[in-house]
């Protein structure tokens, strides 16, 4: 049986969306005989109390990084696997060093590195001047020795997965050598689809908050956070309540996040309530906070809308669970555009921060069944290419290649 060490910078699935991705890659690697545990913080681990999943580190820092290489080693693992998102590992660069300091430490077994984020973020110590500090990168880059955004991240790896086309066309520009060990998976929806029926899912939305059988729902799904756009989305839904009164929002998914713990999220919370006051929205908006009814929440929905402020990509389990509940979506236009998503028969895509603009393209769909019915279809029959049967099968082509 081969097995698997992740290496993960946080795994609060409930928190964070790269955790929560790994955790429904395990559960589907298992189905497959693949055995794995992660590695991540004592506090992380201390919170799940699950013995498959180990703290290595207090936190990312470069004091703890021989620990972490001392139990990856002691793991008896056959691939190790770390999941990289600059964020989860609280922008700390010690894990850029992890494969180096693995290999001078002797271990010869395959590491694999997922890039969930790519292309937007470099290390820039203070300490260096910026001339030196480019000539460094630029120098090292050419010669395939480290990378300017992840060090040895990447350039020590057997296998690189990428999740999207965006950041797998950075890694071919910058570092061309590794064209031949990257795969590009793209993730998969973040919900089950519950097994039940729209009118029975509209009926149990209604009756919880009180909303007749005339209204049309639309659904905001992600976590509720500054950079979702939801400041843009709720002046915008005011403007669509004014001409379609029978119009209700769910803000659906919870607050705390990584990016937003404890009390961040609290106030954030109580901020965004106090802006649906503000606007008079309080009867025809819903804040669902974190829930295991998401699915049902999506199966009552008439429409999606994902106003991210960076735009909509493929990177987005929210997107890809609407499509997978059949909605026709209202999203924002990421720059540079995803070039898997500038197809306008498959949701609709307006610029961030433009209000007016939302509330245009929310009433158009809301008024237009022909439109609705046909993003529908075209969303649903798109996104069947994401699964995690599909996902785990790629996983393991690549882990027979590198250990193999």
């Amino acid at each position: 049986m081969v097995r698997v060490a992740f290496v993960a910078g946080t795994y609060q699935p409930q928190h964070c969306g790269v955790a929560h991705y790994t955790a429904h890659l395990r559960q589907a690697l298992s189905a497959r005989g693949i055995e794995s545990l992660i590695l991540t913080t004592h506090e992380a681990a201390n919170q799940l109390k699950d013995p498959t999943v180990q703290g290595a580190v207090n936190r990312w820092r470069l004091s703890e990084l021989l620990a972490l290489a001392q139990a990856i080693i002691e793991s008896k693992v056959d691939c190790l696997h770390i999941q990289h998102a600059a964020g989860t590992y609280g922008f700390d660069r010690a894990i850029f060093l992890l494969p180096l300091l693995l290999r001078l430490l002797g271990w010869r077994l395959p590491i694999v590195t997922t890039v969930h984020e790519y292309g937007w973020w470099e290390w820039r110590p203070a300490y260096l001047p910026s001339p030196l500090l480019e000539w460094l990168q630029t120098w090292g880059q050419r010669r395939g020795w480290w990378d300017r955004e992840d060090g040895f991240l990447l350039t020590y790896s057997d296998a690189i997965i990428t999740t999207n086309q965006q950041a797998e066309q950075i890694i071919y520009q910058r570092l061309p050598h590794l064209k031949s060990v990257t795969h590009r998976i793209p993730i998969a929806a973040n919900v089950e689809t519950a097994l039940l029926d729209r009118s029975t899912a509209r009926q149990m939305v209604q009756q919880a908050y009180g909303w007749s059988g005339e209204v049309a729902i639309i659904a905001f799904f992600s976590f509720l956070h500054p950079v979702k756009g939801l400041e843009t989305l709720l002046p915008a839904f005011q403007q669509v309540v004014a001409v379609y009164p029978q119009a209700r929002l769910l803000l659906i998914g919870g607050v705390e996040s990584l990016a937003l713990p404890g009390a961040q999220a609290s106030c954030y919370w109580e901020q965004l309530k106090a802006l649906v006051a503000e606007l008079g929205l309080t009867e025809v908006v819903q804040m669902t906070g974190y829930s295991d009814q998401v699915s049902t929440y999506l199966r009552a929905a008439d429409l999606g809308v994902l106003p991210f402020h960076a735009g909509i990509t493929l990177k987005s389990g929210s997107l890809l669970a609407m499509m997978a509940h059949r909605l026709p979506i209202v999203a924002t236009r990421s720059n540079p555009p995803d070039p898997d998503l500038t197809d306008e028969s498959l949701l609709k895509l307006v610029s961030p921060r433009d209000a007016s603009a939302l509330a245009t393209a929310l009433l158009e769909l809301l008024t237009d069944p022909a439109q609705q019915h046909r993003l529908s279809q075209a969303a649903w029959c798109y996104s069947q290419q994401f699964s995690w049967n599909h996902i785990a099968d790629a996983h393991l082509r690549v882990y027979n290649t590198v250990i193999n």
